[in-house]
């Protein structure tokens, strides 16, 4: 079981400006869950292991990739995935 309670909505350190923090839906259920490989080390594996445990609990996910892990996401990445999914998970993995 995936508990809602505990996602949380990381704002970019690169943007100090404060803005009220979104609620976490109430349930995952009929949502698509973005899961973003930032590009270090073995993040592919650990990605591989959030995406079993979410379609497990039969929620929907996308993948996504930064193209480095020293530049921030291009545009159009955090674009498509504002467009395609309604929640994101951006994987660490050091």
């Amino acid at each position: 079981m995936i508990h809602v309670d505990k996602l949380r909505d990381p704002t970019a350190e690169t943007a100090p400006t404060r803005r009220a923090r979104l609620a976490p839906p109430a349930s995952l259920d009929g949502k698509t869950v973005a899961l973003m490989d930032i590009g270090k080390s073995r993040g592919k594996e650990f990605i591989d292991r959030l995406e079993g445990h979410f379609r497990k609990a039969g929620i929907a996910t996308k993948r996504y990739a930064k193209p480095t892990n020293t530049k921030v996401a291009p545009l159009a990445v955090m674009q498509q995935i504002a467009a395609e999914a309604q929640l994101a998970v951006i994987a660490l993995s050091d």
